[in-house]
């Protein structure tokens, strides 16, 4: 038995982008018996993982570092035998462990998986991201399906406004998707978001046809949209936590991106893809007086046809491979 300390991010696409870490820990340890530091946002995406013995969530304290020292109190006086820090504290420098690995410091033309790849030393060819689900979550998303059509999944939400693409322009597409004749046009369209985010997306929920919609903002947890998202034959949406929850899950995903780095975050694997708007990020970020705690939607730039384009061209390019 492989004892492992996973320390990994407290934003939901960081945890995603890094859980090939996980992978490459079942592929190359002898029975690995995972614990799992997590902040509260991913902690439970982890409740599938194989040899998983508990999630340790870290709750941010307003006092510095106050978060490790109880991170401390959980599992400092442990033995591990392997310790990994993708936050690059201190921390794994402190406790008893056989062998420690943190992640790099970042470059600025790698992508976040090449980049995190390195921790392991498995650069340029680092190990994908990945999701698990248990029996639990994939009846869970039966009974929030509850269809045999294909399904093209919209994720509308973002953690900021300046991500978010509008409402309308994803209603378009909506549209455009599920017409007479169109590729979806017999397709169930599920709509997804966290907690909290119900108000956002419901102008695209709205678009949905009335005997298409599938409802999944806030309804589940991160296990079972997993679940739900390994059914979709096409995901489109903000770059998000879900945008790469997606791609691990090795649904075609096409992200939407315009004030954030697609060089950094753009949906990762065979089947993924990106659009970003005619501003680039410098672009964005030079706008005289701009401010993305006060500043709305950097997404104007984007046009529905360029994303209409790129999700057919997405669309056809797996069906091909999935036929070869």
């Amino acid at each position: 038995m492989t004892r492992i300390l996973y320390i990994t991010a407290n934003r939901l696409g960081d945890a995603v982008l890094a859980t090939g870490i996980l992978r490459h820990c079942l592929e190359h340890y002898p029975n690995p018996q995972f614990t799992v530091a997590a902040g509260p946002g991913p902690a439970p995406l982890f409740r599938a993982l194989p040899g998983l013995e508990r999630v340790v969530t870290i709750h941010k304290r307003r006092s510095r570092g106050m978060h490790w020292l109880k991170l401390w109190a959980d599992v400092g006086m442990e033995r591990w035998d392997v310790a990994i820090d993708m936050r690059r504290s201190a921390f794994v420098n402190l406790i008893r462990a056989g062998a420690r690995m943190k992640l790099p410091k970042p470059s600025r033309d790698m992508h976040r998986v090449e980049l995190i790849g390195g921790t392991v030393g498995r650069e340029p060819s680092p190990p994908a991201p990945m999701l698990w689900t248990d029996t639990k979550a994939e009846q869970e998303a039966n009974d929030l399906l509850q269809t045999d059509r294909p399904i093209l999944a919209i994720g509308p939400t973002a953690n900021w406004p300046g991500k978010i693409w509008p409402a309308e322009r994803y209603a378009e597409t909506i549209r455009a998707l599920t017409e007479p004749g169109a590729a979806f046009a017999d397709a169930a369209v599920a709509v997804l978001g966290g907690p909290g985010e119900e108000a956002q997306a419901a102008p695209v929920l709205a678009a949905a046809p009335d005997n298409q919609r599938i409802d999944l903002v806030g309804k589940a947890e991160l296990v079972t949209l997993a679940a739900c998202l390994k059914r979709a034959r096409l995901y489109i949406g903000n770059d998000s936590g879900l945008m790469h929850m997606a791609a691990a899950s090795g649904t075609p995903t096409l992200g939407l991106f315009g004030p954030s780095r697609h060089q950094w975050y753009r949906p990762w694997g065979p089947h993924a893809d990106f659009v970003r708007t005619d501003l680039s990020y410098e672009d964005i970020l030079n706008q005289p007086n701009w401010d993305h705690r006060t500043a709305g939607t950097q997404m104007d730039s984007l046009p529905v046809a360029r994303v209409l384009d790129a999700a057919g061209a997405l669309v056809a390019r797996t069906e091909a491979g999935e036929a070869a």
